[in-house]
């Protein structure tokens, strides 16, 4: 029977792996820590550790994991930027979800567009109390804005094709070019200075690489429109924290929808409401009027949930019968 070590487990992940698992019969133990260099002598005695998106699995957890005998890091994301892939050999590989739900994440990046537009929250929060104005709660029509995507990739696209629908101009910066997807859809690729120039909005939708890394700064920022929106659903280390927090406070950027953070992995996800532990640059983002943050829930519908835990269970079991997995992480 193949034994998992299940690291850093939600209720939820719990539930939907229970339920799948009753087809597969693996042998699950569920950690509610996270995976990292001190936790990982917890997964001796396993055959996979089974991660998300705030596990560490660095260098020194790797080694860790091979000294105690694990071979596979089943990550239960499309992400793999928090795995030292490099450090991988035959010994021990990895096997990712490359696509659990590219609608979820492009919805709810519309959403914290729309809460940034018109204000959703802070007019029920009013009305709640009886109050009815208008005061400040005035919008702009997303048609016929320029809309800046930078990543095309599955959920890249989806986003475009919701901003098309609501009538803006769409224009695409990536490395990798989709001009097939580009004409279908109705979007036009451009360099990374034009996009930032032009675009009324600006949606992350990117891996995170090396090259990549800030790739929303101080200069490129400088670059963009005043009262551009920014919106980042994707990696928190795409943006440059403090760099985002000056231009807002020079009312230089107009609203940001995050849905991560550079430093979330000892807050997003976890009930920290009677902790006394605080992150500077989260707090000032929290306290200030233009800028909406949700806790790395993009992906977090019904649809999403099953899909990571049937692909997880099936990349398992195609690995340790066949040797390899079509979803292996190179």
């Amino acid at each position: 029977m193949i034994k998992i070590a299940f690291f850093d487990t939600k209720e939820y992940d719990k539930k939907i792996f229970d339920l799948y698992n009753n087809n597969y019969k693996f042998d699950i133990t569920y950690f509610d820590s996270k995976l990292n260099r001190e936790t990982a002598p917890l997964a001796r005695g396993y055959d996979v550790v089974c991660v998300f998106v705030n596990d560490v699995v660095d260098e020194e957890t790797i080694k860790i994991l091979k000294e105690d005998g694990v071979k596979l890091i089943a990550l239960r994301c499309a992400g793999f930027n928090n795995v030292a892939i490099e450090k991988l050999d035959e010994n021990l590989k990895a096997v990712r979800v490359p696509a659990y739900s590219p609608h979820a994440v492009a919805e709810h990046t519309t959403a914290l567009l729309l809460e940034i537009d018109r204000k959703i929250y802070k007019a029920y929060q009013r009305t709640k109390k009886y109050n009815f104005t208008l005061n400040g709660l005035l919008g702009f029509d997303i048609y016929g804005k320029t809309v800046g995507v930078i990543g095309t990739g599955k959920i890249g696209k989806e986003f475009c094709k919701i901003m098309k629908g609501f009538g803006a101009e769409v224009i695409a910066y990536d490395v990798y070019h989709d001009d097939n997807s580009a004409s279908e859809i109705g979007f036009k690729y451009v360099d990374l200075d034009t996009l930032l120039a032009n675009s009324d909005i600006i949606s992350l939708h990117c891996p995170l690489t090396k090259e990549n890394e800030n790739i929303i700064n101080a200069d490129t920022i400088r670059k963009m429109k005043k009262g551009v929106i920014i919106l980042n659903t994707s990696r928190g280390k795409l943006v440059d924290t403090n760099s985002l927090i000056d231009a807002l406070e020079a009312d230089h950027i107009g609203g940001v929808g995050l849905d991560v953070f550079d430093e979330e992995s000892d807050f997003f996800m976890n009930d920290m409401s009677m902790e006394y532990k605080r992150n500077k640059n989260l707090s000032v983002l929290l306290s200030m009027p233009n800028v909406i943050i949700t806790s790395h829930q993009a992906f977090f519908t019904r649809e999403a949930l099953n899909k990571i835990a049937e692909v997880t269970c099936d990349n398992i079991k195609e690995y340790f019968e066949n040797g390899s997995c079509k979803n292996e992480v190179k």
